[in-house]
């Protein structure tokens, strides 16, 4: 069964040695979590508007490339949403985002595939798409039908510079996560979203309310994951740092593959241990290379 992943494809404008220089480099969280499952080795068709232009028709190739489907993607002259990329010093990114009017955001139900006609193994989606109107609106119903034959896995993947309003974008991210069976979410996000709040108080809170896993990234120190079994815990693995983009949404395609390779009623204790473990190698790989590159199924052998 083909694994479905919806979200927007941009492209990233990443800034050069040169400060008045950018490279444009395709890529978005859901469109970087499915390349890493295909590389993976698994059937995974993508969703999304996609534009026409030199970004969209780079974009469609990429996909084309790592082995994505595009048969469910809408395809129109409206422009390429772009992310203006700024690096920090540690080689973290923030974003800022050209949205408006874009084929990336162009969602309607009468082009969004049919899960019941489909039978989909299992539908991530999350980013931009799951807060930007009226795209979210739009997708939240969908994606609430396609909970009803596949389990979702959400990614909030918290963008201020898209919304400012903490309440508002909680109460969105809240909305996601009770239509889930996975949360991936980052620490960051979990800072920004519950300002002193424990993480691991956030997930359990979410695992009472029916969500069955939710893993948790930390950068260099790891990956915890929690579910209604209990918390378990993956130290980050060593690498040297070229920049991190692409790294959380390579270890939500890792959970996606055990979500749909050992079950959401396996995927606790020592399952979900390898399972992060696997993202951990992953990521690592991820951050050693320069923009959303995951590795292949045989690099993590």
């Amino acid at each position: 069964m083909t694994m479905w992943v919806c979200g927007e494809v941009l492209v990233d404008l990443i800034p050069q040695p040169n400060p008045t220089e950018r490279i444009g480099v395709i890529g978005g969280g859901p469109e970087n979590t499915a390349k890493a499952l295909a590389l993976l080795g698994h059937p995974v068709e993508f969703i999304d508007g996609i534009s026409n232009d030199k970004w969209g028709v780079m974009a469609k190739a990429e996909l084309d490339r790592d082995g994505v489907g595009t048969k469910f993607c809408k395809f129109s002259d409206k422009p390429t949403c772009q992310a203006i990329v700024s690096l920090n010093p540690d080689g973290g990114a923030s974003y800022d985002f050209v949205i408006d009017g874009t084929a990336t955001f162009d969602f309607s139900r009468d082009w969004l595939p049919d899960a019941y006609k489909h039978k989909p193994s299992l539908l991530h989606i999350g980013t931009l798409v799951t807060v930007v109107e009226p795209a979210a609106s739009v997708l939240f119903d969908w994606a609430l039908e396609v909970s009803e034959f596949a389990p979702v896995i959400f990614d909030p993947n918290i963008r201020p510079a898209v919304i400012s309003d903490r309440e508002k974008y909680r109460a969105q991210v809240e909305k996601w996560v009770s239509i889930s069976s996975v949360v991936k979410v980052s620490e960051d996000d979990l800072n920004w979203l519950y300002p002193g709040e424990d993480h691991l108080e956030v997930a359990k809170r979410w695992i009472a309310n029916d969500v069955s896993v939710v893993v948790i990234t930390r950068g260099a120190e790891g990956l915890v994951g929690v579910t209604s079994h209990g918390v378990v815990r993956v130290p980050g693995v060593k690498v040297d740092v070229v920049d991190t983009i692409g790294a959380g949404d390579t270890v939500g395609a890792v959970v996606a593959e055990a979500v749909k390779t050992i079950g959401l009623d396996e995927l606790h204790s020592a399952a979900l241990i390898v399972t992060l473990e696997k993202a951990a190698r992953a990521a690592a790989i991820t951050c050693s290379r320069k923009g959303a590159q995951p590795p292949t199924a045989r690099e993590l052998d």
